[in-house]
């Protein structure tokens, strides 16, 4: 080959490769554009702009007599855009930023006006576009900082960007703090009825557009979120706000009597299990205590004396006793294999069981149960797992402790085991499995489960309503049933009970002492003591059940003298002031001869009551709903309707009608007392817009 053509062919082949390279280029080049150009153009929009979650403001949660217990409340973060389109011009910033800096001094009370001024020119000149201007600003406050120079250009052109954040808040601070509970921000659950319902209370995130500006800091594009959150529900809670008041001041006053280390009490509706307080209390220093741990659902200890019920409930339904059967207790001792069990006051010699139960013996129940059932221990363990004993409750919180009750079958399981059970020992059951227990006595026979809400809402209208779960219709015949009530009776009018016994009404209870394992040593550890009683009032139409524990009492250990207190001082207020159980008058009867007072609300329903028990009443035209006027000569309304965009006028209303009203005028509503509304924070007939606070007050 010549010289010539060698050149030509390595031309060529450079010509070719370059070609090929070319074509490779262009190809991907298309692949890049077309192919995985969606990919690479989110990629690139994801490092400039992003969309973040908006948080919803959560649902309220509410005490069963429509007591705000929990509420979430705007606040915000203010920032300011230096270069805002109203604000661009210099000779418009110059001329206002001082009295912008003046006013923020003024209202801000944290910097000098020459403070502020600087720090905004100063930021002017770094061309800030998200500046913080200051943290944890109410709505109220948002509504005078809008009127400031520079931030009255306009709202979106005045530079001022306010971050809408909700900050969730108790009303009523500490009272049924633990019960309520929070949301945990780290982890999908939480504490307490925030965090159970937390499913229907958290509602439905928004989403934002946000831009990276200088500095890394992402800005919000538009002052609305793209997608608006959705508002939570809201929960209706058994707790009354006034016996949970009660409760925890009964508790806490006790404890610094008795110089206790911890203690619980819980106060249940008999024929609903409705939980209607519940208090716990820790000492956190000396004479000081506050909620730290829910004892009630979560403390499971021995029982101690309380747990004798569910004993003497085995053997009077077994037929092994009845209650004049007779005991002899000796001198206050009772051996068996490896312990002597003791009564803390000595020997009562030979007595009936009813008398045993009075003066909770528990050498008698320890001596019964294990003559009757040694032989067969499984006859006894039975009936307290046929009752389901032995199992969770199954609550609407978390936190339930599981209830450890033994039978022959495990491994634990000793000569000792029986007679030590039937005084309530080699067991743990938390206090609230204690009372449920009682509360089935008191409630005839049907075991339930206790609830602590009732209902679940949104908008002001129902979404889901709960009742207490039946565990079992019957825990025992209605002749045992009989008996085991009038042995919690005689507790308290002959026996260990007799100081929470009231001349005005009967009481139903058993006192309890145990002594708590140390965590160490066991019972050889330094000794401390669980103080409890248990029952339920008025004995002979039961409305409520208590259950009283206080742990590590210093001043006396016994349950009479350190726990009944507290049952008896709760019991008493809340008998004074139900007037149907005060004055034992028929549920029917129950109010005046006089016209009842009506709220303002649904004309249908004013209507329909009224017409009902025959009382006159002059209507306006037909409207939904309705303001009352004047109750002297029959009832005078005046006809309401509701306008978009205008603040109506809920005076007069129930809490009901008047959450539906403000509800479907967009607003966010916080409120304060109960009965009827008599205050509105916005004034009927004043403009409103979406989102909008509304505080209303009730009397």
């Amino acid at each position: 080959m010549n010289i010539r053509a060698n050149i030509l062919l390595r031309v060529y082949l450079s010509f070719g490769l370059i070609v090929l390279f070319a074509v490779a280029v262009l190809i991907r080049l298309c692949d890049v554009q077309f192919v995985e150009g969606h990919r690479w153009r989110a990629m690139a929009d994801s490092l400039s702009t992003k969309y973040i979650n908006v948080e919803a403001a959560r649902g309220n949660i509410y005490s069963v007599d429509g007591s705000l217990l929990a509420t979430s409340i705007p606040e915000y973060e203010l920032r300011m855009d230096m270069f805002a389109g109203g604000i661009a011009d210099n000779t418009l910033f110059d001329s206002k930023v001082d009295s912008l800096a003046l006013r923020m001094s003024q209202f801000f009370k944290d910097k000098t006006p020459k403070e502020y001024s600087r720090y905004l020119r100063s930021a002017r000149r770094d061309s800030a576009r998200y500046l913080l201007i200051k943290r944890k600003v109410g709505y109220q406050e948002l509504k005078t900082i809008r009127t400031f120079p520079l931030y009255n250009v306009g709202k979106y052109t005045g530079g001022l960007i306010a971050v809408q954040q909700n900050k969730r808040i108790k009303p009523f601070k500490y009272l049924a703090s633990r019960t309520i509970g929070y949301k945990n921000e780290n982890v999908s659950n939480g504490v307490g009825l925030e965090g159970a319902f937390g499913e229907y209370i958290n509602g439905e995130k928004g989403r934002r557009l946000v831009q990276r500006i200088s500095g890394g800091v992402w800005m919000p594009v538009n002052d609305e979120a793209e997608v608006a959150p959705k508002e939570g529900a809201d929960i209706i809670s058994t707790i009354d706000i006034n016996m949970q008041d009660l409760a925890q001041s009964a508790l806490e006053k006790q404890l610094k009597i008795s110089d206790a280390d911890f203690g619980t009490v819980i106060l249940m509706e008999v024929a609903t299990g409705e939980i209607r307080a519940v208090a716990n209390y820790s000492r956190v220093k000396e004479g000081v205590y506050e909620e730290q741990f829910n004892y009630a659902i979560g403390g499971s200890q021995d029982p101690g004396s309380t747990f004798k019920l569910a004993s003497y409930m085995a053997l009077l339904e077994d037929n092994k006793v009845d209650t004049n059967t007779m005991v002899a207790t000796g001198d206050g001792f009772y051996k068996i294999p490896g312990h002597t069990i003791k009564d803390s006051h000595g020997g009562i010699g030979t007595v009936t069981v009813m008398k045993a139960f009075e003066q909770s013996a528990n050498t008698a129940v320890a001596k019964l149960v294990n003559m009757n059932y040694q032989d067969d221990p499984s006859e006894f363990t039975d009936h307290l797992y046929d009752i389901h004993m032995n199992e969770p409750l199954g609550l609407q919180i978390p936190g339930e402790a599981k209830p450890v009750i033994k039978s022959p079958k495990n491994k634990s399981w000793t000569k000792m085991s029986l007679p030590q059970m039937a005084y309530g020992y080699e067991m743990m059951i938390t206090p609230l499995q204690m009372l449920t227990f009682y509360n089935a006595v008191a409630n005839n026979g049907k075991y339930i489960a206790p609830i602590f809400v009732k209902e679940i809402r949104r908008l002001g209208n129902p979404v889901q309503q709960f009742k207490a779960r039946v565990i079992k219709d019957q825990i025992c015949s209605q002749r045992t049933l009989k008996k085991l009530q009038a042995m919690l009776e005689n507790v308290v009018t002959q026996g260990t009970g007799k100081l929470m016994g009231s001349p005005l009404y009967r009481v139903a209870g058993k006192t309890g002492t145990a002594q708590v394992a140390d965590a160490n040593r066991g019972y050889k550890g330094k000794r401390s003591y669980q103080a409890s009683f248990c029952g339920y009032f008025p004995a002979d139409k039961p409305k409520y059940s208590i259950m009283v524990s206080i742990n590590g009492p210093k001043n006396g250990y016994y349950g009479a003298q350190v726990a009944g207190p507290v049952f008896k001082e709760i019991a008493d207020r809340i008998y004074a002031s139900d007037m149907q159980m005060y004055n034992n008058i028929p549920d029917h009867l129950v109010g005046n001869t006089s016209n009842p007072e009506a709220k303002a609300g649904q004309s249908k329903a004013v209507k329909k009551v009224y017409n009902a028990f025959g009382i006159k009443a002059l209507y306006a035209a037909k409207s939904p709903y309705f303001n009352s006027l004047d109750t002297s000569n029959g009832v005078v309304y005046e006809e309401f309707s509701a306008l978009k965009g205008v603040m109506p006028n809920i005076d007069g209303m129930g809490l009901k009608d008047a959450l539906y009203l403000l509800g479907n005028a967009g607003l966010k509503t916080n409120v304060k007392g109960r009965g009827k509304v008599i205050a509105q924070s916005i004034p009927a007939g004043s403009k409103i817009g979406k989102g909008l606070s509304v505080q209303i007050e009730l009397q």
